[in-house]
């Protein structure tokens, strides 16, 4: 079963021990370099603490997977036996359908939101018992925040002892000739020992660890879909018929409609008493507006006709500065064009220069590589004269 890979960690972990005691002379009886064995049997305690804390995680995630697997056959069981009756009633009031803590508190905030929405005919409206039980609550209680996190860690961890490695090696490194040279070789190599080594399980770690926290936060995925199925199908609380809803909305439309008509009947005494008394106050106020203000409202339309004249060369105005800003636009993008043209030449020319460096290296290399020939025979042939 997926769910039980993590065991896998452990037999891979006494592996590497074992491999890393045996390559720093534990079992063969050889020179045993103190330093390399204290650097990769910390780096190993540093993963194995890792993988003790994951650990509890995973069978933390177990426990509820199994509870889940139990509920959803004992659903399927209880409802088999009730010859296809939905079994809420049986769990409406239930509060010890998991032995888990999380489920359970889950599963009563479900059965609180199931009655706050209870209708007068005791059915209640749409509500999934995966808004309450679902892949967030499976997260939380495997400690996703902390596993997704490992991989990435274990393979710092290896690239980590690389450089420590290679720090190692070239600190001891020293000397300016052939010969002070090769007496220091042991040295470069055992560091590159401990970089070769660390690197090679903090990335083996880093992929088994990846392979079974996914298997296993696979496999609990399923189980709950698994679960939030059955519960669907034998458990799920009724929820209100459509005749039900249809037969309240005209209940609803006929009180309104109702209500309405007698707003209606109450103001149509009024409404002709009301526009008549508005239509003389109407009358009187323009009369008088007309006695007192008869030459002001002459002026009143000369102004406005000056105003909207005015609005006309306004609007012109702005018609011309639209055409402006969209000049200045084209202006914009062309500019943008020539920008990008030029950053592509750069771009070219910068690959060119690499290529250049990487030519004028390997031409350095292969000088170098020539000069400590020549010196080496140099020296070969100094040692054959001197002989």
């Amino acid at each position: 079963m997926r769910s039980k890979l993590y065991y896998v960690l452990y037999f891979l972990y006494a592996i590497v021990l074992a491999f890393v005691f045996y390559l720093n002379g534990v079992f063969t009886g050889e020179e045993i370099s103190v330093v390399n064995l204290s650097i990769n049997i910390g780096f190993l305690v540093i993963i194995g603490i890792l993988f003790v804390i994951s650990t509890i995680s995973f069978g933390r995630l177990n426990q509820v997977t199994y509870e889940l697997e139990d509920v959803a056959f004992r659903l399927q069981k209880e409802y088999k036996e009730a010859n296809g009756k939905n079994l809420w009633g049986n769990y409406r009031d239930n509060d010890k359908v998991f032995e888990d803590e999380e489920l359970q508190d889950a599963f009563n905030k479900y059965r609180l939101r199931v009655k706050g929405s209870k209708k007068k005919r005791g059915a209640v409206s749409s509500c999934d018992l995966e808004e309450y039980i679902n892949e967030d609550l499976l997260d939380r209680v495997s400690m996703n925040f902390f596993n997704s996190g490992v991989s990435g860690t274990l393979t710092g961890l290896g690239i980590l002892g690389t450089f420590l490695g290679l720090s190692m090696g070239l600190g001891a490194f020293s000397g300016d000739d052939i010969f002070t040279i090769s007496d220091n070789v042991g040295a470069l190599l055992s560091g590159m020992k401990v970089a070769f080594h660390t690197s090679v399980y903090g990335i083996l770690f880093s992929l088994v660890f990846n392979f079974v926290y996914r298997s296993i936060m696979s496999d609990a995925y399923e189980t709950l879909e698994e679960f939030l199925c059955v519960f669907r199908q034998t458990a799920q609380p009724p929820a209100a018929k459509d005749e039900e809803s249809t037969a309240a909305m005209l209940v609803y439309q006929a009180g309104m409609a109702n209500s309405l008509k007698q707003m209606l009947e109450m103001m149509k005494g009024n409404t002709t008493e009301q526009t008549a008394g508005v239509e003389r106050i109407v009358d009187k106020f323009t009369e008088q507006m007309q006695t007192s203000l008869n030459t002001d409202f002459k002026k009143l339309g000369n102004t406005l006709k000056n105003v909207g004249e005015a609005q006309a060369v306004s609007a012109a105005n702005a018609a011309e500065m639209v055409e402006a800003v969209t000049a200045l636009v084209e202006v914009n993008r062309n500019v943008q064009e020539a920008l990008a043209n030029v950053m592509e030449r750069q771009e070219l020319f910068a690959r060119q220069l690499e290529e250049q460096e990487k030519m004028l290296a390997d031409t350095c290399s292969n000088m170098s590589d020539e000069i400590s020939s020549q010196l080496y025979t140099f020296g070969q042939m100094r040692n054959l004269y001197d002989e």
